[in-house]
């Protein structure tokens, strides 16, 4: 069943995760719809990759129920869960590419190794030789990950997240370990991969700047580049949740978040003055 336009395409209703005698998520809720994205903030070891690998069905719940693209997936089999994953595009840390394979290798595994997808092979050349354009990395098909840059293997793996045409993003702290300004261009792609592509989007970051960007700008395709989302009306809806020991600790607006008086959340926050 496929999600409708108002269904949510991800929600946790009470998600509780626990390894042995300790909680890593404790009783998470939150809904996003298509076309939203959400910016997921917190400390490290707080839960927001295990809240990833449980959206992707690699950790079941101990409580709670899971939804995604409008189904109850909770208990989802492994042979459900082949088909939902084709649905999903990852940006592991680091970028998660195999060392040993191409970048065209690299690119084109989900569609080599996701059977419902059934990519014929003139297909998956032009996707792939698609997917890199769209990250402006066209160039680089035989080449290997070690003769890329940091910044340059980032954007291969966001070539490879979306180069299945997916209708949920999850970016894994994609900036972490960049420099600003190779930071800001992964954003830039990420943005553009939302609004071009209309995909809901998920990420998890430390960096304040990554949200604020997916806030306050879109991706003009007469352009080419990214523009205010007061020039070009309003933008796609962005929200954010803070966890904190595996808890919510504030899920909301950006205005919220910059008004929040709780420490904690204010550490997230880059505050003007």
């Amino acid at each position: 069943m496929a999600a409708t336009q108002d269904s949510p395409i991800l929600a946790f209703d009470a998600v509780s995760v626990r390894f042995d005698d300790q909680t890593a998520l404790d009783g998470v809720s939150f809904t996003i719809r298509r076309g939203e994205s959400l910016v997921l903030l917190g400390e490290a070891g707080c839960g927001k990759t295990v809240l990833l690998k449980t959206a992707l069905g690699l950790i079941r719940p101990d409580a709670g129920r899971v939804f995604l693209f409008g189904e109850d997936v909770t208990a989802a089999s492994e042979q459900q869960w082949y088909g939902l994953r084709a649905r999903i595009g990852v940006l592991f840390q680091e970028g998660g590419l195999f060392d040993s394979l191409s970048i065209e290798e690299n690119v084109s595994y989900p569609l080599l190794n996701q059977p419902s997808l059934r990519c014929p092979g003139g297909e998956m050349a032009e996707r792939v030789e698609r997917s890199l354009e769209f990250v402006e990395l066209g160039h680089t098909l035989e080449k290997y990950p070690s003769e890329l840059s940091g910044g340059m293997r980032r954007r291969v793996g966001i070539a490879r997240a979306i180069v299945t045409e997916p209708e949920l993003l999850l970016y894994d702290s994609p900036t972490a370990g960049l420099d600003p300004i190779t930071a800001t261009t992964i954003m830039a792609l990420i943005i553009k991969g939302r609004d071009v592509r209309r995909a809901t989007t998920v990420i998890v970051t430390h960096r304040y700047q990554d949200g604020e960007m997916l806030t306050r700008y879109r991706h003009d395709p007469g352009l080419g580049r990214l523009t205010p989302a007061s020039a070009n009306g309003a933008g796609p809806k962005t929200h954010y949740l803070v966890l904190r020991a595996g808890r919510v600790v504030f899920d909301g607006s950006q205005a919220a978040l910059e008004a929040s008086a709780d420490p904690y959340v204010a550490n997230f926050v880059r505050r003007s003055g």
